[in-house]
């Protein structure tokens, strides 16, 4: 029986030396190989995000823009309705100085839509041809008043709700870089940037419009990438193309999705690129620039800088180019 239990005793306190304390093994770090791929995930998740984030905020700034034109509308039309409403309350007065009624005055004054008290009173003689007209232009003003009002507050509900979906994406952002920033330190891969790096100088086949777009393009090289960036400071990846062709005499939206769409008209093979051309990843989370010569220049992602590359490294797949 002794030497039964041996085995059985040298057993437990192998397991005890083997076993940390708390009974839970450390999960292993790791390795390089695994963080890169955590980080292109996380770099197109993040993409994707960002892209979101710029058309939340450019629906918030033009919901909030419509909401400004409205409301100014609106308090235009109240003042010019306050106005002919003194002018109103002064011919009454003065009707009812010479013997007119100035009983139907409050209810006119408090209506909404005093139309027919207006129309009523002028048909009955009570006001002479002048006095009518002023009454018809603040009939005219008061109508739709309400609406305009109604109106500007809905394009600010609208705004509101855009706003709220900027802060959502916004917060889920700084989360992701938050766990980029955590690779890339482990990676030993971090670039902060230069905000105020002069970048590089074009010397490539581009001409024309193109040309100012390169040039403009390389000038940021070096610079950070921010998301939501436009510039001058940093930069993502459509806030990138878009100022470089705006260089190039261009209007183009602001975000990947939009600049996609934008250029349904004006899409050109993978096969045939030029300078200057638009090219847009699959799942349309990041587009860059061609610059001739199997190079790009782009705004990669956090913790990396506005770059020029080869095509060829790129290391994402395509879905298109465009030519604006």
């Amino acid at each position: 029986m002794r030497l039964g239990r041996v085995p059985l005793a040298a057993g437990l306190v192998f397991g005890l030396v083997m076993t940390p304390v708390g009974g839970v093994l450390a999960d292993p770090k790791p390795t390089l190989a695994q963080a890169r791929a955590k980080l292109d995930k996380l770099n197109d998740k993040a993409d994707k995000v960002v892209d979101r984030y710029n058309t939340a905020t450019e629906k918030y700034k033009e919901a909030k823009a419509r909401y400004s034109r409205l409301n100014d509308t609106y308090k235009r039309k109240l003042a010019t309705v306050a106005d002919l409403r003194g002018e109103v309350v002064n011919m009454a007065v003065e009707t009812y100085k010479l013997g007119g009624d100035f009983s139907t005055l409050p209810s006119m004054m408090t209506s909404d839509d005093p139309a027919d008290l207006l129309y009523g009173m002028a048909l009955r003689g009570q006001l002479a041809q002048e006095r009518t007209q002023k009454l018809a232009a603040f009939d005219r003003a008061n109508r739709g008043l309400k609406a305009d009002r109604d109106r500007a507050e809905e394009a600010l509900a609208a705004a509101d709700k855009e706003r709220d979906a900027v802060k959502k994406d916004r917060a889920e952002i700084l989360d992701l870089i938050k766990d980029q920033k955590k690779l890339l330190d482990r990676l030993g891969a971090y670039k902060a940037g230069n905000p105020n790096s002069t970048g590089l100088k074009y010397t490539g086949p581009a001409s024309g419009n193109a040309a100012a777009v390169l040039r403009f393009a390389y000038a940021q090289v070096g610079k950070p990438y921010v998301f939501g960036g436009t510039g001058p400071g940093g930069y993502d990846c459509s806030g990138l193309t878009q100022a470089a062709w705006r260089a190039g005499g261009v209007s183009l939206p602001r975000t990947t999705w939009q600049q996609w769409s934008w250029g349904a008209s004006r899409k050109v093979s993978l096969n045939a690129l030029e300078p200057g051309d638009l090219i847009f990843s699959e799942g349309l989370g990041h587009v860059s620039i061609y610059a001739g010569g199997g190079k790009i220049v782009h705004a990669p992602q956090t913790g990396d800088v506005v770059k020029v590359v080869t095509l060829s490294s790129y290391g994402r797949r395509l879905v298109g180019a465009v030519r604006p």
